[in-house]
């Protein structure tokens, strides 16, 4: 790449600011946009990968499907009785799936997925990775609907009122297929992802090709020109969703969102971007809002925010199932689909979701073990006022988490009183964290504040409030 290409031009504009949390959340919720994966960096610490169980992708015997590649289904459904996933522990590897809707499908009740996703993240090696399913490909569809093209899952759910929907059966079906657990989804129209570019001031691209575009709507066709330019919202969904002007079609296709991925990724992490970034938050937020869906809790999206602005680029793994992956055929009832090789696309998944397997297990340790393996730095602020108990408070604070393992690397006074202990992450270390969460009590995601700074010499501060002052497990 050339260093013209490593350089974005700022993003103008005069919005409102959001707090800290809301940007980190909308930064989670906009990449979710279009199948696309989180884009900031530097915030939490330590992951490594792991394998995957020796699940294989399953074969696909022909099986006759109904109208458009749907499979009629067979009425054994056994959809649990919730969709609500099991909250996310913070340091185990996640997996989550962006679905964009077909545009051709918008005005329907069910429509099919256009982009398929998966995104996994791994909180003990800083590392993440993105494979790209076809939408043609033929696969098993769970519940009893057998055989069929691998969008129609979404429709399905939705058509049949399954549990969760079309998201829940389009990650069992992902989860069928790869042999890797779904645990989240993200799914948005494409009119919101349009919408959200434009709210951002355009998204600033580099192509190596030239390509003629065809915008939905009523704009004409038009050249996406090959080098470096913001392009506006209509631009990039065009040219994320073209696959008729490339031969690789519905693998260029799939080639190209990721690149769009990657653009955004870069533009808002961009030093020179970012304060501008904030500024916007809120109308993006807005626009992109409008057509999200995702089971994700604001808690957890937080979470996956932070961790998400400490994974290098280098450390992204991106892969796409292509045609060597895949035979090209038929379906009994005459549409285009794409047979899957088994192994083949086993050794993609392997490469993308670790380099020894599947998925990785729980943290090991103790709370306190994992707090103690990080060494986290962290400063002790007082923030507590009006009681005696307040006094000293945060140097007997650090005798006892110094006494537990802790990296306490000062103490002080904070910026202001606070009835209740907040944690400030500077470039923090989930597990870290998690401990110090867990023995203020914190009850309010108002008692986490990101503040990014590399300078602050620490990982984290704790500012003391009267809670604790009052209600320790000090001697």
């Amino acid at each position: 790449m050339t260093e013209d290409k490593k350089k974005s031009p700022k993003i103008l504009t005069g919005l409102k600011k959001l707090p800290w949390g809301m940007i980190i959340a909308w930064t989670v919720t906009f990449v979710i946009a279009i199948g696309i994966f989180v884009f900031l960096r530097n915030f939490v610490a330590s992951m490594e990968m792991i394998a995957l169980p020796g699940m294989a992708v399953v074969d696909s015997p022909e099986e006759a499907p109904a109208e458009d590649g749907a499979p009629a289904p067979k009425p054994e459904t056994s959809a649990p009785e919730s969709d609500l996933p099991e909250p996310w522990d913070g340091a185990s590897r996640v997996n989550i799936l962006f679905l964009g809707l077909d545009a051709r499908d918008l005005d329907l009740d069910a429509p099919r997925s256009d982009t398929m996703i998966l995104f996994t993240i791994d909180p003990a090696s800083k590392t993440a990775g993105m494979i790209s399913v076809p939408r043609d490909m033929w696969v098993d569809i769970p519940e009893g609907f057998g055989y069929g093209k691998i969008n129609t899952a979404y429709a399905l759910g939705e058509q049949y009122d399954l549990p969760g929907g079309g998201p829940a059966l389009a990650m069992k079906t992902i989860e069928k297929f790869l042999g890797v657990p779904v645990h989240y989804y993200a799914q948005v129209d494409f009119h919101a992802f349009e919408e959200a570019i434009d709210a951002m001031g355009g998204l600033y691209m580099c192509v190596d090709q030239k390509i003629r575009i065809d915008p939905i709507g009523p704009k004409r066709s038009e050249p996406f020109e090959k080098g470096c330019a913001i392009r506006h919202g209509y631009q990039v969904l065009a040219y994320a969703r073209d696959r008729k002007t490339m031969k690789g079609g519905d693998v260029t296709r799939a080639e190209h969102q990721q690149e769009v991925i990657m653009a955004l990724r870069d533009q808002v992490l961009s030093p020179e971007n970012f304060p501008d970034m904030v500024k916007i938050a809120p109308k993006v937020y807005q626009e992109a809002s409008k057509g999200l869906r995702t089971n994700l809790s604001f808690e957890d999206a937080l979470k996956l925010g932070a961790l998400a602005t400490q994974i290098d680029p280098s450390q992204i793994k991106r892969g796409v199932i292509n045609y060597k992956m895949g035979t090209l055929d038929r379906s009994p009832d005459g549409l285009s689909i794409m047979k899957p090789i088994p192994d083949q696309i086993r050794i993609l998944r392997d490469e993308i979701f670790t380099s020894a397997g599947a998925l990785s297990p729980q943290a090991v340790g103790t709370p306190v073990e994992l707090m103690q393996a990080q060494a986290s730095r962290v400063n002790v602020l007082n923030g507590a006022y009006g009681i005696v108990e307040a006094t000293e408070l945060a140097a007997r604070t650090q005798v006892y988490f110094t006494s537990q393992g802790m990296n306490v690397v000062g103490i002080g006074s904070a910026d202001k009183s606070y009835d209740h202990t907040t944690v400030v992450l500077h470039n923090a270390d989930l597990y870290t964290l998690r401990y110090i969460l867990d023995l203020v009590g914190a009850s309010s995601n108002y008692q986490v504040v990101f503040r990014f700074d590399p300078a602050a010499g620490a990982d984290i501060s704790i500012m003391l409030g009267n809670d604790w002052a009052l209600n320790n497990p000090m001697p």
